[in-house]
């Protein structure tokens, strides 16, 4: 702590002497993110820092990007009331929250309004409310996709309504209903091809079976005589694939992977990434 600074100089200076290391900022986790070519190189990376530039760094298991959605129809009531004066503040809604079917984007917004209980006007600010709102979902803080959101009814006060007053009672609305709506964790699968001797591929797809994930197919390639075996793993269990894949066709063996979808992440994985977040809230 408190060295970030002269962290992130070394680093740049090392980036310029060696081309194949990559530095990102990965805000969305909150994390650095250091990519090499194997273990060893980024081994030697550490040691740099302490030798060359005096600052100890801790290498740990990046964190992947996972997102929230909801898999129940929830309708509730958010009501924001505030008297203290002269103006007050007053914004009262009734929403619909269920899953939109579209884990693509984050949500859909409609309504339903009749008789002008919520004014035109408003009905942005309650949207706005519910943008913000999607950053962050209730299990592990996660962005929220697949959401669709309906605005059927709800109050306003001739003085006291503002937009800020319905913005804040569209997010009391939130978190209120997603928490009801059987919210779930899901995480991103990437679509591997690995390329191997045919003698390695018995060990190459009980490794991908353990690693969580599904073999789709094994078809020659046409580049190297190689055997291409096409599979979908959870990206959380890819960390180290270039160093296994090395060693399990001593070097002769390569990959690519491509982010594939997001998938209903297993009881036993969401657990864990939900006790990491509190966690980490707590400290």
């Amino acid at each position: 702590k408190g060295e970030d600074d002269k962290v992130s100089t070394a680093l740049a200076r090392m980036m310029e002497e060696d081309l194949t290391l990559i530095v990102k900022n990965d805000a969305e986790n909150r994390q650095s993110l250091i990519y090499g070519i194997g273990d060893q190189q980024l081994e030697v990376v550490v040691s740099k820092l302490q030798t060359r530039y005096k600052v100890e760094v801790e290498l740990s298991k990046p964190r992947f990007a996972f997102r929230e959605t909801l898999r129940r129809k929830v309708k509730v009531q958010g009501k924001h009331k505030k008297q203290s004066g002269g103006h007050g503040q007053y914004g009262d809604v009734i929403m619909e929250f269920e899953p939109s079917g579209d884990l693509e984007t984050p949500y859909v917004f409609e309504e339903k309004v009749f008789g002008g209980s919520v004014p035109k006007n408003y009905f942005p600010a309650v949207e706005k409310g519910l943008q913000e709102c999607v950053q962050k979902g209730p299990l592990a803080g996660y962005p929220v996709v697949g959401l669709k959101a309906t605005l059927l009814d709800g109050s306003y006060h001739p003085v006291d309504s503002s937009e800020m007053a319905f913005k804040t009672a569209a997010n009391l609305a939130y978190k209120a209903g997603i928490p009801q709506a059987g919210p779930v964790l899901l995480e991103p699968y990437v679509n591997l091809k690995v390329y191997v001797p045919s003698d390695y591929t018995g060990d190459i797809m009980g490794d991908i079976n353990k690693r969580r994930g599904r073999v789709l197919g094994m078809n020659p390639s046409e580049e190297d005589g190689l055997t291409c075996i096409e599979a979908e793993v959870p990206m959380a269990e890819t960390g180290d694939y270039a160093t296994m894949l090395r060693s399990l066709t001593q070097g002769r063996g390569y990959f690519r992977q491509t982010f594939e979808r997001y998938e209903e992440a297993p009881m036993n994985v969401a657990q864990k990434v939900i006790e990491q977040y509190k966690e980490a809230e707590e400290e």
